[in-house]
């Protein structure tokens, strides 16, 4: 008998936060760097696409250029990315941050792609929002005793390297670019997490309201550990994922042994043979 792992992210609440974001006037400054970022990263490959798939609702304008037709498709409460047809070109921002199996959330863009298909995504990286999440941890240990799920665990750029990898790309390349943001009071990170969409959706989150004297040893230990000038500071990073899907055009690795010259000669120096030990 197989058992089943629970899931991380609660998909209800997840969906409820995003129409949130979406009903808020909020700058979303981390929406529109992603979206630029990805376009950078677009802009560099020269090839046209024709039919591109956006994991979402609608592609951001940044994005739109690209390709001559676009569907839209997020995955829904199954985490099924419910699409028909190959696509040139699939583009994910940050509609993968709360997907349980993001493996195979992968897995199911790639074989959405046609061979030599570009996927292109952003997710945020490990060390985004790294003084809250020890805010949090210090203030419920100080007046609870214990922590609870409070800030969702995030990927390190190497690991998602390497998901790439085992989701079948080629040539993958993962890649960071980190921003601090410095806020006048705890209001207007508040205010930003919910304007993008990032409140609490674990599934293990607590129901019950922050406790009075919890946040106020929150505030007080942010204010003094993780502030500059009379700012707080808040960090996000964002990790960047290409990968193509495999095809017979791309460029293969070496074998070992089949390089025809020296990389001695190519540096311009001596070979010195190793001494035996």
């Amino acid at each position: 008998m197989t058992q089943t792992r629970p899931p991380l992210f609660d998909f209800a609440a997840s969906q409820n936060a995003r129409a949130r974001a979406a009903r808020l006037a909020g700058d979303r400054f981390l929406d529109q760097a992603a979206a630029e970022g990805l376009a950078d990263r677009l802009a560099a490959v020269t090839r046209k696409f024709e039919r591109g798939l956006w994991v979402g609702d609608a592609p951001a304008p940044e994005i739109v250029p690209f390709a001559t037709h676009w569907t839209s498709m997020p995955f829904d409460s199954r985490e099924i990315l419910a699409v028909e047809g190959s696509f040139d070109l699939a583009v994910s921002l940050y509609s993968l941050q709360a997907v349980n199996d993001l493996p195979g959330a992968l897995v199911q863009i790639r074989r959405a792609l046609k061979p030599d298909g570009l996927f292109v995504g952003a997710l945020l990286g490990g060390a985004t929002l790294s003084e809250l999440r020890d805010a949090f941890a210090h203030a419920e240990t100080a007046t609870r005793g214990g922590i609870s799920p409070r800030v969702s665990p995030l990927a390190d750029v190497r690991d998602v390297g390497a998901l790439l990898q085992r989701a079948g790309f080629a040539l993958p390349v993962s890649d960071v670019e980190r921003l601090t943001v410095r806020y006048k009071d705890f209001s207007g990170l508040a205010r930003d997490l919910r304007a993008h969409g990032l409140t609490n959706v674990l599934a293990e989150r607590s129901r019950k309201p922050l406790r009075r004297d919890t946040l106020a040893a929150l505030l007080g230990h942010y204010a003094e550990h993780h502030a500059e000038d009379g700012k707080l500071l808040a960090r996000f990073e964002t990790i960047y994922l290409t990968g193509w899907t495999p095809h017979d055009s791309q460029q293969q690795p070496l074998k070992p042994g089949s390089a025809k010259s020296r990389l001695a000669e190519a540096l311009g120096t001596d070979e010195q043979p190793l001494k035996d030990r």
